[in-house]
């Protein structure tokens, strides 16, 4: 089971709305390159039949993830009072190099900029869950463990 916030769940949510809305663009896409003849030769045929594949393998795999997903409600996030949880926003210094980040554990990375997300099933991830301020994780990274001490949980 994935754990996801409410925002995340409703991002892919409309993902696969989107996706699902965009099906008869595509047929209506293929259906016209149909009539322009050869299909052997006909790149746009071709083209929109892979971005039909694509896109339905992509509706697949966001509906059996969306089957398996439980959302974290704002009830939860409390209920944690003072460990880090789906949502929080953490500021935590590595150790190693005395950097201090701020990092935000996320069912689903994003792409924002603000901070650096953290997936909840990355190693990461893994280690921030429940942790306290005072703390210090250990994460197993390529190149050896790092070590980050939480300083701050929002």
């Amino acid at each position: 089971m994935e754990l996801l916030s409410k925002s995340e769940k409703q991002q892919l949510d409309q993902r696969l709305g989107d996706l699902i809305a965009n099906r008869p663009v595509i047929s209506k896409r293929i259906a016209e390159a149909r009539e322009l003849g050869d299909l052997k030769e006909n790149g746009d045929y071709h083209a929109a039949r892979e971005q039909q594949g694509i896109e339905e393998a992509e509706i697949r795999r966001l509906e059996q993830r969306l089957a398996q997903v439980k959302v974290i409600d704002d009830a939860m996030q409390k209920a944690a009072g003072g460990t880090v949880f789906i949502g929080s926003s953490v500021k935590m210094k590595d150790l190693d190099d005395d950097d201090v980040d701020m990092y935000k554990l996320v069912g689903e990375a994003s792409g924002a900029a603000d901070y650096v997300e953290v997936t909840a099933n990355s190693p990461m991830g893994e280690a921030m869950m429940k942790a306290r301020v005072g703390d210090v994780i250990r994460v197993s990274a390529p190149r050896g463990t790092k070590r980050f001490e939480i300083l701050e949980i929002s």
